[in-house]
């Protein structure tokens, strides 16, 4: 008897997490029908999704209420007639992404950090993403394989901390995260490794073995910033996830959104401050809008900002509390936003 070998060069099944990302939910209709919600709405929503196409996983779905229109999960990744009108101050480049290019896909903003888009892709289009129409096919650091990002990167030795931006930097395989890493960490100058992803909340599957391997092979500080906007975001899936990333070796922050009709209540952002720190993810910023064209009906005003911050003081503890923040192009930090006197 012939014993069975393996066949060479066999195709491997992609990841988990590729696959679910495939099978993402792509068209309005369909999100509609998934949660038995009223399509008289349709044609718009669809006309909304040309401009800016819809994406979001069934995993993330699947934490939606059905039946329920105003979810304030499915706010955020539903297209709607409201994205189509055009608004006074509301720009299609609200934080001045464009005038701090540096080419090779870098952006600095900040004195001693430098971002580099990474990938424009995400693994949801979220309605309110201040980059909706940046121009990724021009600035995206893969396009030239890093090199000249790279370059750039080791020729100024004020740069100490390197953000992966994006699109969401953990769309890259394995592989070209670890060939990037491997790069970046040969450099000098080079002390912190910072990640801006939303992934790991709306795609925990991508938290698997083979990430959380890189990331523990990493020996730069590195600094996980999550973006979630709900509490019911963060189901079981994803704390562990948050949890096995922190086991990695990373520091896990939130960054959130202040959205109209979404979290812009004491009680929903104290509900999130808690789900945060349970996941062991410690609350960081509440971002007041940026001002993007279509999506003027996610603002809330700033003294309304304020008075949900207040109001978050009385009943958190401190560090439960994020800093109420906005980016203003130009200024060489974030800005806090506070009340007028």
């Amino acid at each position: 008897m012939i014993a069975a070998t393996s066949l060479p060069n066999q195709p491997q099944d992609p990841p988990r997490w590729q696959q679910a990302l495939a099978d993402a939910i792509t068209d309005p209709a369909e999100l509609l029908s998934e949660l038995a919600l009223d399509a008289s709405a349709l044609p718009a929503m669809k006309a909304a999704a040309r401009d800016f196409p819809m994406l979001v996983p069934r995993g993330f779905v699947a934490r939606m209420r059905r039946g329920d229109p105003s979810d304030p999960l499915l706010l955020q990744v539903l297209p709607t007639a409201a994205e189509l009108l055009l608004q006074a101050g509301f720009v299609t480049d609200p934080v001045g992404d464009l005038d701090s290019r540096r080419g090779d896909g870098l952006l600095q903003k900040y004195a001693g950090r430098s971002l580099l888009i990474a990938t424009g892709a995400c693994a949801v289009h979220c309605r309110y993403c201040f980059r909706r129409h940046f121009p990724y096919d021009e600035e995206t650091a893969s396009i030239g394989s890093w090199q000249g990002a790279l370059e750039q990167l080791a020729a100024d030795p004020s740069v100490q901390e390197v953000i992966l931006s994006g699109g969401d930097p953990l769309s890259l395989s394995d592989r070209r995260l670890s060939q990037l890493t491997t790069a970046l960490q040969a450099i000098p100058h080079i002390k912190r490794l910072r990640i801006h992803t939303r992934q790991p909340i709306v795609l925990p599957e991508r938290v698997d073995a083979g990430l959380l391997d890189w990331l523990a092979g990493v020996p730069l500080q590195k600094v996980v910033v999550l973006h979630a906007n709900h509490a019911r975001e963060i189901d079981g899936t994803v704390v562990k996830a948050c949890r096995d990333l922190a086991a990695s070796g990373a520091t896990l922050l939130n960054q959130s959104v202040l959205l109209a009709g979404i979290n812009d209540t004491a009680e929903a952002l104290g509900d999130l401050s808690e789900a945060l720190i349970a996941a062991g993810v410690l609350p960081y910023y509440l971002h007041v809008l940026d001002r993007v064209s279509g999506a003027s009906h996610f603002d809330v005003q700033e003294s309304v900002a304020c008075d949900l911050i207040d109001q978050l003081a009385a009943r958190l503890p401190g560090y439960l509390v994020p800093k109420l923040v906005r980016e203003v192009p130009g200024m060489p930090s974030k800005t806090p936003v506070t009340k007028s006197p």
